[in-house]
This record gives structure tokens, sequence and C-alpha cells, in this order.
């Protein structure tokens, strides 16, 4: 049976809050995020906490640049003892292959279309052919190139697993159990995502801002059962 494995986004601002969150959770929760907001606030050492506390880290820092900086900023990444990072697919194929030629690297997982877009934004952004559309090539490019999985909203996790099967794996953010009214336009809750394909689900909000995290965790976790 397909499984599917739940990645808890600590999105905090301090490094004491992020290590609360993962004492609430511990038990529970193997994978964990670091994005922008904690790692600019308290750089390496909110890798450091994660690995101290047993877990595995998705620095999803969306790298986007030339592809000497990009490989650059991977082979830092695989300096820290991460698991997976995240890379703009929109860079290119010479980014990508750079990161995956390294000899070394974690696991490369390519950005598509941000789940904070809807159509007509996305369509405002300057792009044409379609959030559908635009998802499929990316993916394409980044299996090309060395991708090992590219990141979608659990929307376009049925039509990618059918173009491409196994062959990447698939994280979806734009998770929500029930309707938030947030930024987040694409969203599916956990048990949909699993029937769809999902490898891996990001939560953030859901868990991070409920009165019991631990509690919303769970409850995750058994939806994805």
């Amino acid at each position: 049976m397909h499984k599917t494995e739940l990645i808890v986004a600590l999105d905090t601002r301090t490094l004491k809050a992020a290590e609360t969150l993962m004492e609430r959770l511990e038990g529970s929760v193997k994978y964990f995020k670091i994005g922008s907001v904690l790692f600019t606030a308290e750089g390496p050492a909110a890798v450091d906490l994660v690995h101290r506390r047993g877990g595995k880290v998705f620095l999803d820092l969306k790298f986007h640049d030339i592809p000497n900086t990009v490989k650059g900023a991977v082979r830092s990444a695989e300096a820290m003892g991460v698991y997976s990072v995240s890379l703009h697919l929109s860079g290119g194929a010479e980014m990508f292959k750079a990161c995956a030629e390294l000899e070394k690297r974690p696991r490369l997982w390519g950005i598509t279309v941000l789940t904070s877009f809807d159509e007509y934004n996305f369509f405002r952004a300057g792009y044409r052919c379609g959030i559908a559309k635009t998802v499929k090539s990316l993916a394409a490019l980044g299996l090309a190139n060395g991708a090992d999985g590219v990141v979608c909203s659990p929307h376009e996790v049925a039509i990618l697993k059918g173009i491409h099967g196994s062959k990447l794996c698939l994280i979806t953010p734009g998770i929500r159990p029930a309707a938030a009214g947030d930024d987040q336009k694409r969203a599916m809750a956990p048990a949909e995502a699993r029937a769809a394909g999902s490898d891996f689900i990001v939560v953030g909000r859901p868990i991070i801002e409920a009165q019991d995290p631990a509690a919303a965790a769970a409850a995750i976790l058994k939806e994805l059962k």
C-alpha cells in the first residue's frame, strides 16, 4: 500500500519555539521542514536542532540562481547533513544538472508552481500556459536533469503520477484538514492528498497554530493511514 509521510514545517521565528514544537511532536514525526523564516533567524543552528533530536531535515530555501551559485549552496547543504533541499525548476536544466552531478548531495526536490497561485494570479504573473501544463513541463525538466522529486500542489499529483509513476517523489504543501481561508489557493485534505499519490505532505500552520500540536499531528497521521 502506498505510504505518505508527514513533514512538519518548523515555520517558527525562534529556535526555542521550534524546539518546544519538536518536544510536543516527539515520537510521532520524523521529517521537519526548515524554510526561510527559521533559517534566516537562526541559520544552521536550526538544522543542528533537528538532527540532535533525531529528525531529518527538508531544507526548503528554494534556491534559484546561476548554476555555479546553486551548486555551491547544495554542496553547503550536504555538509550540514540535510535529507533534502528545494530548488526552483524554473532555474533551468543547467542549474539542476550542475547540482545533480555533485558526488555527494542531498535529495534534490524541484519547485514547480507555488501553492499560493490560482490560475488568475498565475496569469497576472506572466505565465501563459496554465498551472497544470506548466507543472507537467517543469516536472519533466526535473526528471531529465537529476531531480529526485518535485514539489507541487496536491491537485497536480494524480497527473504527475499518471505520467511518471514512481520515477519522481511527489512532495505536496498546501495541506489543510479543513477550509482555512488563507494564502494556500490549491489546497487539499491529508487523506485526499494520500489518495492522489503524494509521497510526502508538508503541514505547517494547522499543526503549529493548533491549541494542541501533538493532537493535530496525530489526527493528520491517522488520516494518512
